[in-house]
């Protein structure tokens, strides 16, 4: 019986070596005849791209220390690379301060001008403005408390409404503080808007208060329950009306006088007064300071019935304004917050900028020319 053929290609049969170099000339014909692209047998979005060299590379066997990496520039100054200049003996004085009069702001002194004149203190050297709000028994701002209980809202002297919120914001953006003056305290003279009222109603404690050579004061008598409540209440609304502001300050205007007429003492009624005042002011901002300018505690108590040392102050000032006993002063103002001095006495700041244990100044213009006196405090200070 024949055998069927057997199907296929008959490639079996080969032998492997022929196998092998068919596979060899294969490759030497692929590699060798050139001109063959592989790329033209792919579709496009499988090209094959070779990457390309821009520059030949450098070859360099010699070791290099690598080059720092460029910083990265910006507009703002890091504080980290700001070289502090050395502090000065008056640097370091805890307040530098400088009183403006209520004045400053009339004539609706306009918000560039409050501003500018906030940076020039700044630039001379001075970090506190002590500032007047109030004086001669009206308020340098619109009072909701002086409307009620006076029927009037504020000083008749015009200004911009907003003077004093302009004022504690520049200043907080020169790292400076306000501090605000309540002017003449408890004394009013015949020049205030409330003179005749406070003379009807019998406001005013008998006899004329003489302190200060030139005009005459009258004193407000706190110990009349209408009288104590028109300065609380006006105080504390201060404090909720103006939540930024620093401190308050009050000076001896914030007493009576020993020469008024009768043998009456009335230190303890001003003594809770004061304390009162302070509370309530306190409930409403306690994060405002109570400061206080006066004599020195033995005089305060003797000629003015001010006890302050029993008031809960937060700060005492020493006022220095006398050079006859201006050395005994400081002995004082060295173991309190610091010392007041008048422009005229400016001969003196040297000998209080190198007393370490005075530990603030504040410097009261009495000619009224605060920026020629701040100008004069930088000169002597240098």
């Amino acid at each position: 019986m024949s055998r069927k053929k057997e199907s296929g290609c008959g490639c079996g049969s080969i032998p492997i070596s022929v196998i092998l170099a068919a596979l060899g000339g294969g490759y030497w014909w692929f590699i060798h005849l050139g001109n063959f692209n592989l790329s033209k047998f792919l579709p496009n979005n499988q090209q094959i791209t070779a990457p390309t060299l821009l520059h030949a590379p450098i070859v360099n066997h010699t070791v290099t220390t690598p080059l720092p990496k460029a910083p990265i520039v910006s507009n703002s100054t890091p504080k980290s690379t700001r070289q502090a200049l050395p502090q000065t003996a008056w640097d370091k004085k805890v307040i530098r301060g400088i009183y403006l009069s209520r004045y400053q702001i009339t004539n609706n002194a306009d918000e560039q001008t409050i501003r500018q004149r906030v940076r020039n203190y700044r630039a001379q050297g001075i970090n506190t403005i002590i500032h007047g709000v109030w004086g001669n028994g009206c308020t340098m701002y619109n009072s909701e408390v002086t409307q009620q209980i006076l029927g009037y809202k504020s000083c008749p002297n015009q200004f911009q409404d907003q003077w004093l919120n302009w004022l504690i914001d520049e200043a907080h953006k020169q790292r400076m503080q306000v501090h605000a003056y309540f002017e003449k305290g408890i004394k009013i003279d015949k020049n205030s808007p409330i003179f005749d009222l406070a003379i009807s109603k019998k406001w005013i404690v008998p006899g004329v208060d003489r302190t200060y050579a030139g005009i005459d004061h009258y004193v407000l008598d706190v110990e009349i329950p209408e009288v104590g409540n028109l300065f609380k209440r006006t105080l504390t609304e201060f404090v909720q009306k103006y939540p930024n502001i620093d401190a308050v300050q009050w000076d001896d205007y914030l007493g009576y006088h020993a020469e008024l007429p009768g043998q009456v003492d009335r230190t303890a009624h001003l003594t809770n007064f004061v304390r009162q005042m302070i509370t309530d002011m306190k409930k409403a901002n306690s994060k405002v300071s109570f400061d206080i300018c006066h004599h020195n505690p033995y005089w305060a108590k003797r000629y003015f019935a001010a006890d302050w040392k029993n008031w809960g102050v937060d700060r005492v000032f020493i006022q220095s304004y006398n050079d006859a006993n201006f050395n005994e002063e400081l002995d004082y103002a060295e173991n309190y917050a610091g010392v007041a001095i008048l422009d005229k006495q400016l001969n003196r700041l040297k000998q209080l900028v190198d007393n370490p244990k005075i530990k603030s100044i504040l410097v009261f213009p009495l000619e009224g020319k605060p920026e020629q006196t701040a100008t004069a405090i930088k000169n002597t200070t240098k």
